[in-house]
């Protein structure tokens, strides 16, 4: 049952690879503030100021609770049932895009709907700005089938 399902050690070292580590607050590509392995002020605690700095500890603990979050997230929204790395893809699309955005996408709608390839299709979709694409479609690859790289040319 994907409600009872965890973030895989595989999925969990994927995403921490797409997210990459920063100790001091940056604004990403979309000029939100950002800081350790992708943590912003909407996934929860600690609020994101600029020049903030933690320490790699800090991160790693930050990181851990974030996946938590989106993880108990997924099982909420997500009625159909999951494979392993399905879910892990779907955790990372959603840590990525936030959780308006992954409540509203066209990808939960066709997952819930039983449609894995239109989900796999949607995900692709979501492919700004420019540097996100690499990383959509190694989200793709795993979701569709299994693949664990963090981001794909």
């Amino acid at each position: 049952m994907t409600s009872s399902m965890r973030l895989s050690s595989e999925g969990f070292d994927v995403l921490h690879e797409r997210e990459g580590l920063r100790l001091t607050a940056y604004l990403d590509s979309t000029g939100v503030l950002t800081i350790g392995l992708g943590h912003t002020s909407a996934a929860g605690p600690p609020k994101v100021y600029q020049g903030m700095t933690i320490t790699e500890d800090e991160a790693e603990e930050i990181f851990r609770r974030d996946c938590q979050t989106f993880r108990d997230e997924v099982a909420h929204a997500v009625h159909a049932e999951m494979v392993q790395y399905e879910l892990d893809a779907t955790c990372s699309f959603l840590f990525n895009i936030g959780s308006p955005n992954f409540l509203g996408s066209t990808f939960l709608e066709r997952l819930n709907n039983g449609d894995k390839a239109g989900a796999a299709e949607a995900l692709l979709w979501w492919n700004k700005p420019p540097e996100i694409q690499s990383r959509r479609r190694g989200e793709y690859e795993q979701f569709k089938n299994g693949l664990y790289v963090a981001r794909i040319g």
